[in-house]
């Protein structure tokens, strides 16, 4: 079962986007606690197949827990599922399920490091035998390079002010605790309005350091374009980001995808034709899904989802 814990979020819309069929091959590139995939392996009905992904060792134990002939999981980035798909012999998929972000389980862990009101190891790294931990970064980088990632990773104004205050900290003593850094960010931004304060103030600089610990913006934009090429004419591509910059990736990927000239302004003002040009790998279904009004009184962390779909056409994916 599902981990408890874990409310998948746009669960309905996000598997009735993917069409799933008995006999058909789906992915979910990110299996958090299971609750997409068992919903995936209802519709497959015994038959078919379901290969989940995940990075996080607990995701794999959560993944150990589901009995199906259907069902396999591997343990990597999303960004190597056609490596992964090659291996296990799967040369065309019928549909994909990315959600992004972070899980609830992940949050509630103290010891991952992702939570700002449980003191914790400053880490957050959904895989934490790859890669470099938040309180590592923190304790090399200079205050333009903390600046920097605060600001794009977390679009916090108040991104120099904090990044000053982690250098001054470190110099006293290592920033390697979630609370400890919380209060460093607290007292930086001090009274300075938000406009929202239902918010903590550090939450936007954890978001920050998560993203870039974790390489999340650059895996999703390495991500999509591999896995157009492996979806069967007619498969799906559904993806659930949780903020602008993940959505903002999406958005521009499938709309470009979806166009003759590829998005690009430059070709689409020459006088050519729309059917002389090639036809596009990708068609964009319905608008963007949001959660309704009932799902997100129940499950707050469902107020930033949004949920874009895109169907693979008869064409060609045009060269790199």
């Amino acid at each position: 079962m599902a981990d408890g814990e874990h409310v998948p979020v746009l669960l309905e819309e996000a598997v009735a986007a993917l069409a799933v069929r008995p006999g058909g091959t789906y992915v979910d590139a990110t299996f958090g606690r299971g609750g997409h995939a068992l919903r995936i392996l209802a519709g497959l009905r015994g038959s078919g197949r379901l290969v989940a992904l995940d990075r996080d060792p607990d995701a794999e134990r959560a993944a150990q827990r589901i009995d199906d002939p259907c069902f396999t999981f591997r343990r990597a980035w999303f960004s190597e599922l056609p490596e992964t798909l090659a291996e296990l012999g799967i040369g065309r998929i019928d549909g994909a399920l990315l959600d992004l972000g972070i899980s609830s389980p992940q949050i509630d862990d103290a010891r991952r490091g992702f939570s700002l009101r449980a003191d914790g190891p400053l880490d957050m790294r959904m895989d934490p035998t790859r890669g470099e931990s938040a309180a590592a970064f923190l304790a090399r980088a200079q205050a333009r390079e903390l600046t920097e990632v605060i600001r794009d990773y977390g679009e916090e104004r108040f991104a120099q002010s904090i990044a000053r205050a982690i250098v001054a900290a470190r110099a006293n003593a290592p920033v390697d605790r979630t609370r400890q850094l919380a209060e460093i960010v607290a007292k930086a931004v001090g009274a300075r309005t938000r406009g929202d304060w239902r918010q903590d103030p550090a939450t936007r600089t954890f978001q920050a350091l998560r993203i870039f610990v974790n390489r999340e913006l650059e895996e999703l934009a390495l991500t999509l374009p591999r896995i157009v090429p492996l979806l069967a004419t007619g498969a799906r591509l559904a993806v659930i980001s949780f903020h602008s910059l993940e959505d903002r990736i999406v958005k521009r990927f499938m709309a470009s995808s979806a166009k003759p000239w590829g998005g690009d302004p430059a070709l689409a003002r020459l006088g050519i034709a729309e059917q002389a040009l090639p036809g596009t790998p990708l068609a964009r279904v319905g608008r963007a899904i949001r959660a309704s009004d009932d799902e997100v009184q129940r499950n707050p962390r469902a107020r930033s989802a949004t949920l874009r779909v895109a169907e693979r056409t008869a064409h060609p994916v045009p060269a790199a």
